[in-house]
């Protein structure tokens, strides 16, 4: 059998997958397969009155003007999708820094009228709290809808939003099932992650924190097995401070103590 030459260069050595590929590249036709468009969609959710709100923005052009629409836009080609979910809430909702998460990918062939659209939702979880010192929402284009949920546990399905004066609002696109989704994440993480945590300022009650977890949950706890669980949990540390603007007796305030940290 011959021998290969000092000069014979092998055909699988990396020198030739990389004049190989760049060779590839520079033919190629990316006009061969037609493209999706792409965007971000945020499902930014907060706790107030007893009950989950989203926020939602106005439409002002088709589709679907008038309708109320979850904050979002088109990824950018030189942004990575979570850089582009923080860019729709910092640029259309004036919000840094939040916890904000991946949901999940929604891409029917008929979910936007305009071309095919997929788009990768996202839900952020804010305390009430910072939205007002934000002044979110503002204006007459923007408000936090309260959240009906039809459905117990985690069955999933869209949601509805609802005004200040009870009125069931029209959502854009598939909006209503990205809600739904969202809170279906969170039922289901509830037990397992600091998912409650997130909705409470810094310093909170106990009581606090249990009307979180049922307003996420759907469902009523029990007093005193909650206080227990919750502290047994090693999520809590005592501030040994107590809350002074109540009229009962004041409670003990905790701050949430990250394990994974």
């Amino acid at each position: 059998m011959a021998k290969k030459g000092k000069g014979h260069k092998n055909r699988d050595s990396g020198e030739d997958r990389g004049a190989g590929e760049a060779s590839f590249l520079a033919e190629y036709d990316e006009a061969e397969f037609p493209h999706p468009s792409l965007t971000v969609d945020v499902a930014l959710l907060t706790a107030t009155d007893d009950a989950l709100h989203a926020l939602l923005l106005r439409r002002e052009g088709h589709p679907d003007m008038h309708k109320w629409a979850l904050p979002g836009g088109f990824v950018r080609l030189d942004e990575s999708l979570g850089e582009a979910a923080a860019r729709v809430l910092r640029e259309k909702v004036g919000l840094n820094g939040v916890f904000l998460e991946q949901l999940y990918t929604f891409g029917d062939p008929g979910r936007d009228p305009r071309t095919r659209v997929v788009t990768v939702a996202y839900y952020a979880l804010v305390p009430s709290e910072r939205l007002t010192a934000a002044g979110v929402p503002g204006g007459e284009a923007s408000q936090l809808a309260r959240m009906r949920v039809p459905w117990l546990g985690e069955r999933g399905g869209p949601v509805e939003a609802i005004d200040g004066s009870g009125a069931r609002l029209a959502l854009a696109f598939d909006h209503a099932e990205i809600l739904g989704m969202a809170v279906k994440r969170m039922r289901g993480k509830l037990d397992y992650a600091p998912i409650g945590f997130r909705l409470l300022p810094e310093v909170f009650s106990l009581r606090a924190l249990q009307q979180i977890h049922e307003v996420i949950s759907g469902r009523r706890f029990n007093k005193d097995s909650f206080r227990r669980r919750m502290l047994a949990s090693g999520q809590l540390e005592a501030t040994g401070e107590r809350r002074t603007d109540v009229e009962y007796r004041p409670p003990e305030l905790y701050r949430f103590v990250d394990a994974a940290e």
